[in-house]
């Protein structure tokens, strides 16, 4: 599993790790280096002190030549009875602990006699335990000098990160005339990840600059033949037509119609921020309601559906009719197909609105995926690509309002739309 900590904190906590494993590895060596030379070394002593006090002193009948922390005991002789806490000993060196007291002991058994040397080590401990508490201060002075010098070393290692990555949030890196990031950085991890980023940012730019070409020159020359569409349309209707052809010729104009309010909905959502202004409020819902009214109302009473409409609570706000429109028109248009009989209602609200209707309704596993790109209901109607939800989203998004979906007691589902997060 990838570690979300941060970057900087990785490399603190693994070197801090790494300084703490090699100095306590160290420390612990110290400590068993001091055991090691103490059993030896203090063990060839006794050694040679006793073999000393048995071949020259207890042959010749003298008492142990012995300094006042070192004292010898023999099984033979009364005079040096080796006392309780020594007996029964390995022969060998000992170390014998009674209390705050503590010995060496070196037991030699010679002609099932046995003879030792007892040497007090109260010196030598505390030098034993002045060493062993220097080795604990020096290993937890490592650990954090590690920390600090950790803190310095990551702060360095993550600096030209951190600043590569402060120029990529504050720059205007999509302007094509935005530096390039990489000749600011020497040849290395970062200097290549700078010039990946170059290189990604200039597919994005072109990307960028096909789709503002297709927005502001084809776009724009679209709206020629869809007037003359229009046009023609407008025209033909004049003449003395039979029911038909004069159903033809009004499809014909809605088709018409609905591709221009398309094309104006995309040249609105392609817009920067640069251009911005042009997405500022002109219309009320009220006025975007009565228009869709206008151009829906005859369409679903044509179907025998009943279309209500109402108002529940005031709405002052002011929208960008374009957005607001295609919103609206493509939930009318849904509602529309995918009702069969009953009503479709379009209720205003405070910030907002709804478009119920009696139709199937959706399943609930569908109610997140229907707003996504080519995804259709499980009842899907007429010739559409799945395209309208997603754009109603997409417009939703920009807005920064808000659309769901729920079902209705009765059957039939209700879109909610809601503006409170966009004022």
């Amino acid at each position: 599993m990838v570690s979300k900590q941060p970057f900087a904190r990785r490399i603190l906590i693994a070197f801090v790790l790494m300084t703490t494993l090699v100095s306590g590895l160290f420390s612990l060596s110290i400590v068993a280096v001091v055991h090691f030379i103490e059993e030896n070394l203090v063990s060839e002593e006794l050694g040679r002190e006793l073999s000393k006090v048995l071949e020259e002193d207890i042959q010749q009948g003298r008492p142990p030549r012995l300094d006042s922390m070192t004292r010898f005991f023999s099984s033979e002789q009364p005079q040096y009875a080796i006392p309780k806490l020594f007996s029964g000993l390995p022969e060998g060196f000992t170390e014998v602990v009674d209390g705050k007291n503590a010995f060496y002991v070196y037991s030699r058994k010679n002609n099932d006699q046995t003879y030792l040397l007892a040497q007090e080590q109260h010196e030598f401990e505390a030098h034993e335990q002045a060493l062993f508490d220097v080795v604990l201060a020096g290993f937890l002075l490592t650990v954090v000098g590690a920390w600090g010098l950790g803190l310095i070393m990551a702060r360095k290692v993550m600096a030209p990160v951190s600043r590569l990555a402060q120029q990529v949030r504050h720059r205007d890196q999509l302007h094509p005339l935005a530096p390039p990031q990489a000749p600011e950085y020497p040849d290395d991890e970062v200097g290549q990840l700078a010039a990946a980023f170059d290189s990604t940012l200039g597919q994005v730019r072109q990307s960028l600059e096909r789709e503002r070409l297709f927005t502001s020159d084809v776009s724009h020359e679209l709206r020629t033949p869809l007037m003359v569409i229009a046009t023609s349309c407008e025209l033909l209707a004049e003449g003395n037509l039979q029911p038909r052809e004069r159903e033809q010729i009004e499809r014909i104009g809605r088709a018409s119609e609905e591709m221009r309010d398309l094309v104006q909905t995309f040249l609105q959502l392609a817009r920067d921020k640069a251009n911005e202004s042009a997405l500022v409020g002109s219309s009320s819902l009220a006025q975007v309601a009565a228009e869709q009214t206008s151009r829906w109302e005859p369409l679903l009473h044509e179907k025998g559906l009943d279309f209500q409409r109402s108002q529940e609570g005031p709405d002052h706000g002011l929208y960008n009719p374009v957005l607001l429109n295609t919103v609206m028109a493509n939930l009318l248009r849904n509602a529309l197909h995918y009702t069969e009989r009953g009503f479709v209602r379009l209720v205003l609200v405070t910030d907002g609105f709804r478009v119920e209707d009696s139709g199937m309704g959706i399943a609930p596993e569908q109610h997140e995926q229907i707003f996504q790109p080519f995804v259709r209901g499980s009842e899907a109607r007429g010739e559409g690509l799945g395209l309208g939800l997603s754009l109603v989203k997409r417009i939703c998004s920009k807005q920064g309002w808000t659309i769901s979906v729920h079902n209705l007691a009765d059957g039939g589902s209700c879109f909610t739309v809601a503006f409170n997060s966009g004022k």
